[in-house]
């Protein structure tokens, strides 16, 4: 006996959307993808700033402890990793919609000049992780003082 499924022109909409964002941002804006462990992606939100003396990381991981996450630095290149997982009492359900993405997460930026990777201090707070990077002395900023003979 066959199944009859109703035309959604919608959800069609939809998922051409996704997969335009997703070709786009694979493409077009390297480094911005995170890798999800259970096939999906989705992005890691940061800030990167920068002061005279170091660089600020600012990520989003809503929800996340400090032992799920981890951090990385390695030939200039930062590396956030970790998982979300879905609660155990969450599988029993019958959903409707999931729309939280579930599984292991990578992002990774290149810094773009010498730091100090073993000074580097990191503090999660209210969903925020915030990295303190700081620079090398030979890359910060010099005053040379003139002599009048």
């Amino acid at each position: 006996m066959a199944t009859l499924t109703r035309w959604d022109p919608v959800q069609e909409a939809v998922t051409l959307r996704e997969a335009m964002n997703r070709l786009f941002e694979e493409s077009v804006v390297p480094g911005v993808v995170a890798r999800a462990g259970n096939g999906g992606t989705f992005v890691m939100h940061l800030d990167l700033s920068e002061t005279a003396d170091a660089y600020f990381v600012e990520a989003a991981v809503p929800g996340m402890k400090a032992e799920d996450l981890a951090i990385t630095f390695e030939n200039g290149v930062l590396s956030l990793s970790g998982e979300i997982k879905q609660s155990e009492a969450s599988k029993e359900r019958n959903y409707h919609r999931i729309e939280r993405r579930y599984g292991r997460f990578t992002r990774s930026i290149t810094l773009p000049t010498t730091v100090r990777g073993d000074h580097i201090t990191a503090n999660l707070e209210n969903g925020v992780l915030h990295l303190n990077i700081p620079k090398a002395e030979e890359v910060k900023p010099r005053r040379i003082s003139i002599s009048v003979n």
